[in-house]
């Protein structure tokens, strides 16, 4: 890329001069989560309930981190396979201090010790439903409440929550280390005020799954399985050759050969860590960051610490899925976007987190989920 240094002060002296408009439609994100609760039923605004107080100050965080040392880096698409609508470019100079982020996504049994803790209840579980892929519904056929316009593959199922992954005839016994999943932006604020943590920004996110590899597609490089004689976005592994990621295989959304394994979630720590250490930051479940989401957001965000436009209406997911596939969603990417409204939640989507800095301010994460 060109000297980052340049191109920080030209995208500072711009983003003097001109805040980003925010948009908030993503054309693109509803193949990968469904937009809003209102994308099964209307239903009116409920407050969010927040962590109690009980053991506030005493962190209960018990996962591993990972240490991102202070950087310039390249941030969004330079390899040309972005979404269009997903804001992915232009490419652009980031510069952050270090920081350490969890080195996975937070675990059931992570969240199991935040809601004893606090008795906190999920939005899932205060509306009564989640979103679930249809190949993983396990409930009686009067809890599933139907499909969203475009998405077929996408049920609202009465009971499901993160106890309930699939519905009310499923349970989470033998998931311990899989990511905690049907958990909301707000849910995932809740936790982290408990845990005295917050969400990564989105800048922090990208630089930490990169593990170093400026413009790389994937945390270990360009080819999805680490052939570096052979790179391509959308080849199968070489005879011989493993999945590196919890992606999906066969014909979407009919068909998962579970080449990687898994149809739905794996454990955290499956396949191999990045350089910084960070586990599956790629594939298996999105994880939300403390941004507003703005597809033209690149153009004007400060080089230093960018931490996303002051407003919108729905919150920044990175990552991909389980649940992506060549054929629809090529988001399981380093430099790849979606975003989802604070108070939705689906099968597919957790999060980690990182530590709290002193000026981080309201919505980034670090306020209750009912002031975000």
């Amino acid at each position: 890329m060109s000297d980052p240094a340049e191109m920080g002060a030209a995208h500072n002296a711009e983003y003097a001069a001109e805040r980003p408009a925010v948009r908030t439609e993503n054309p693109g994100a509803g193949c990968c989560a469904p937009i809003g609760r209102t994308a099964f039923v209307a239903a009116p605004p409920r407050s969010v309930p927040t962590a109690a107080d009980g053991d506030a100050g005493l962190s209960r965080h018990r996962i591993e981190q990972a240490i991102v040392p202070a950087l310039t880096f390249a941030m969004g698409d330079s390899r040309g396979d972005e979404n269009r609508g997903d804001g992915e470019t232009p490419v652009h100079g980031v510069s952050l201090e270090s920081f350490s982020i969890d080195a996975t996504s937070v675990t059931n049994d992570d969240f199991a010790r935040f809601v004893e803790a606090t008795g906190y209840r999920t939005e899932a579980e205060t509306w009564g439903f989640s979103a679930v892929f249809h190949l993983a519904i396990a409930a009686p056929e009067g809890d599933v409440m139907g499909a969203p316009p475009g998405t077929p593959w996408w049920r609202g199922v009465k009971g499901a929550d993160w106890r309930h992954p699939g519905g009310r005839q499923s349970d989470i016994d033998g998931l311990a280390d899989h990511p905690v999943v049907h958990v909301s932006w707000n849910d995932a604020v809740a936790y982290c005020e408990w845990a005295g943590r917050t969400l990564p920004t989105e800048a922090q996110w990208e630089a930490a799954s990169r593990g170093g590899l400026d413009g790389a597609r994937f945390p270990w490089g360009d080819d999805p399985h680490g052939d570096v004689s052979f790179p391509s976005p959308k080849i199968e592994p070489q005879a011989g050759g493993f999945w590196r990621m919890n992606i999906w295989q066969g014909t979407f959304p009919t068909e998962n050969t579970k080449q990687d394994g898994f149809l739905t979630t794996a454990p955290v720590r499956t396949f191999k860590p990045n350089a910084y250490g960070l586990w599956q930051t790629i594939g298996n479940v999105w994880e939300w960051c403390a941004d507003w989401w703005s597809p033209g957001y690149y153009r004007v965000s400060p080089f230093t610490d960018p931490r996303g436009p002051e407003r919108g209406q729905v919150r920044v997911m990175r990552g991909g899925s389980y649940l992506c596939h060549d054929s629809y969603c090529n988001r399981y990417r380093n430099a790849a976007r979606s975003s989802n409204t604070p108070d939705s939640s689906m099968g597919n989507a957790g999060f980690r987190t990182v530590e709290r800095r002193p000026d981080d301010r309201p919505g980034s994460g670090a306020t209750t989920a009912a002031n975000a």
